[in-house]
Order: structure tokens, then C-alpha cells, then sequence
């Protein structure tokens, strides 16, 4: 990737976490930058992401790699935040049907092989590192508890992110409406908005969720899309035990700041109807549906009552690996598309940030560049 004109502005689309992560790294290193999003931050995927900080189970190599880094990263920032209820590393527990498809014994040996922090145990262990489940809902193959695992709650980290953005005098512009990148002589050379504003700039990251494939097909490339729609249901708080995240074969559970449980599982996505004029129907027996199958995981089987819950696309590339860097020929347009929002949300700002201000690719980004879906 050579540097054909030196960056000294540049405009950001987007307001979940790879967006402003990748602000306020561009603005620590002195690179004025303009952070555009079409309505309030983290109105996206960040505010309905289960947001567990993880690299459990089998995936390519490089991106367990990054993955692993990633959570390096929120460690560090841990280090700061000490007492932070946005971010805690209490550990992930996870568990498989009592069928076929059950790859406890495979999984396992696969993290260990790697180093990757994991525990085998049976139910009846559980308690001792995991407390606030329901042993019997554990099934006999037995579960992984990964000690180093955790969540953060994405909203939160915005908030601190931005306030540092601000700070540093990077520029935040909300509610811009939709944007589009404007592309002159094979170069990226700014942003228009629906709301009329256009701003300039030397770049251009897209860090839009899953509308990152739409917005550079206009382009003309191509970003395969596997992008579903997917729910999150918030409880009201409730008194319980549980710390760890727990991802059972019915519901996946993380804690909340305010102590109550965020709730997704992938039955529940796929009921989630599309209406012709594009909004979402949720049905009330899905929402139910999902807090009785947490309840029966948890220790007491507490009654959960329902606070709010969030629809919306969950961005993933076509082929499940991270979207990360310049378009192919086209000069200073970048993008950042990809599942795993949280768990790469630091890392990836700071990677792209000095992509974008060096001009020099990052090894670690390799495997993950857009050109790889060239047609």
C-alpha cells in the first residue's frame, strides 16, 4: 500500500466501537479527524451486542491471533478502570446439547493446544469457579469454563472514548443522516450527508456495521455480506450469583453494569421477522421464550422480567473472517466490517488508525483485507 498524499485529515462514518476507537487512535496520533454518524452513538450493533470479550472454540489461526490481542488490549484498559462495572474478566462458561453435534471434548482440546485458558469440568464442579447456575441444566458431556474471558458494555466505552476524542479536539458530528463517500480521481476525498454537509478529507473510514457492504458497492466492490438480524433482550435487574458469561445451546447470558442480563441466542435471530418497509417485528412469545430459557440455566430459576430489548443487522462478513483496510484502488478509503465487534474493538482502531496515517500496512491485518473478495 504505497502513500501517494500524506494524511492530515481525516473523516470517520460510523458511531459504534470500531468508529470511535479508530477516532480517538487517529487523534492521539495528531491526525485531525472528523467522527460523522447518522444518528446518536452507538445506536448500532454496539448497543446490542452481547460484547463477550472471547476467543473461545476453533477459528483460523490469525484470527485467533488477533482475537488474543484484542484482549490484550481490554486488559490493559482494565488496568485504568480498575473498578469499572462496564468491564469485567470473570470468565466464560459454555456448555453443548446432550447430542450429536456436542464438541465439548474436540473444543477443548483445540483451546489447550493453542494455550487458550480452559477448563473441563463437570457439573458438578461448575460452582466452585462459576457460581449462580443451575448444575442440571449442565449437560454430561460437561462444560469449558475459560478463566480470562469476559464482557464490556459497549455504550459505556463509547462514552469514555469519545470524551477523550473530544478532548483531544477531534470534531463529532451526530444525526449527519446517511453518508456517502465522495471518490475523485480513484482517491477518497471526503463525505457528503443526506442532511446537506459535506467534509472534506485527505481519507475515509466506513465503519458503518452492516451496512459497510451496501455503501461500497456504490464504489463498485464487492464485500461479501452474512450479515443477520439479531436480537438482544435486557432484563430488569435481579439478585443473582452469576459473573461469568454463560453460552449454553438455548441462550447466551452476560451480566450488566446495572445488574441485570443481556440474553441472545440464535434460535431467537431467526424469528425475527424483516416487514416489506424494512422494520423488524419481534414476536412476544421469542422475547418470552428467551427469558424462560435463561431462567432454567440459573441458579433459583429466578423470575426475569423484561426491561428493553434491541433488533437490528449483526454485521458479518460473508466468509466470518474480519474486514479490515483500503479498498482495492481506491486511494484513502478504508473500512472496518466485521462480527466480533467487541472483542476487536480496540485493536482494530488502533491498527487502522496507523494504517491510515502511515500508509503502511500491518501485518496483522493481512489475512483480513477487503481485496480478497475482488471479482
Amino acid at each position: 500500500m504505497a502513500k501517494l498524499h500524506p494524511v492530515s485529515k481525516v473523516v470517520v462514518v460510523g458511531g459504534g466501537i470500531f468508529g470511535v476507537s479508530s477516532a480517538v487512535h487517529l487523534a492521539r496520533l495528531g491526525i485531525e479527524t472528523i467522527l460523522v454518524n447518522d444518528g446518536p452513538l452507538a445506536k448500532g450493533a454496539s448497543g446490542r451486542s452481547l460484547a463477550w470479550l472471547n476467543s473461545a472454540r476453533k477459528r483460523s489461526a490469525e484470527y485467533h491471533r488477533l482475537r488474543m490481542i484484542g484482549i490484550d488490549r481490554y486488559r490493559t484498559l482494565s488496568a485504568r478502570f480498575p473498578d469499572a462495572a462496564w468491564l469485567r474478566f470473570d470468565g466464560g462458561l459454555t456448555w453443548d446439547p446432550d447430542n450429536a453435534s456436542n464438541e465439548i471434548a474436540d473444543v477443548f482440546a483445540h483451546e489447550k493446544s493453542l494455550g487458550y485458558d480452559a477448563q473441563h469440568l463437570s457439573a458438578g464442579a461448575i460452582a466452585s469457579v462459576a457460581p449462580g447456575i443451575d448444575a442440571s441444566a449442565v449437560t454430561p458431556q460437561g462444560a469449558i469454563f475459560n478463566p480470562g474471558e469476559g464482557w464490556v458494555d459497549l455504550p459505556s466505552l463509547i462514552e469514555i472514548l469519545i470524551a477523550e476524542f473530544v478532548q483531544r479536539g477531534g470534531q463529532l458530528v451526530t444525526d449527519a443522516g446517511s453518508a456517502a463517500v465522495t471518490i475523485v480521481d480513484g482517491r477518497a476525498t471526503g463525505v457528503t450527508t443526506t442532511s446537506g454537509t459535506s467534509f472534506d478529507a485527505d481519507a475515509v473510514l466506513l465503519a458503518t456495521g452492516g451496512n459497510v457492504p451496501r455503501m461500497v458497492a456504490d464504489s463498485g466492490r464487492h464485500i461479501a455480506d452474512g450479515t443477520p438480524i439479531a436480537l438482544l433482550v435486557r432484563t430488569k435487574p435481579v439478585s443473582l450469583a452469576l459473573r461469568a458469561v454463560l453460552n449454553t445451546p438455548r441462550v447466551a447470558i452476560r451480566p450488566t453494569p446495572d445488574g441485570a442480563l443481556a440474553l441472545d441466542s440464535a434460535w431467537s435471530e431467526e424469528e425475527v421477522v424483516v416487514n416489506p418497509d424494512g422494520t423488524y417485528g419481534v414476536k412476544d412469545s421469542t422475547v418470552q421464550g428467551l427469558l424462560v430459557e435463561a431462567s432454567k440455566v440459573l441458579e433459583g430459576h429466578p423470575k426475569l422480567g423484561l426491561e428493553s430489548y434491541g433488533v437490528g443487522p449483526k454485521p458479518i462478513p460473508g466468509d466470518g473472517e474480519p474486514v479490515f483496510g483500503q479498498l482495492k484502488d481506491i486511494e484513502g478509503y478504508y473500512v472496518a466490517f466485521s462480527h466480533s465487534g467487541a472483542t476487536l474493538g480496540l485493536i482494530a482502531g488502533e491498527l487502522l488508525a496507523g494504517e491510515i496515517a502511515t500508509g503502511k500496512e500491518h501485518p496483522l491485518l493481512a489475512n483480513f483485507r477487503p481485496a480478497r473478495f475482488s471479482r
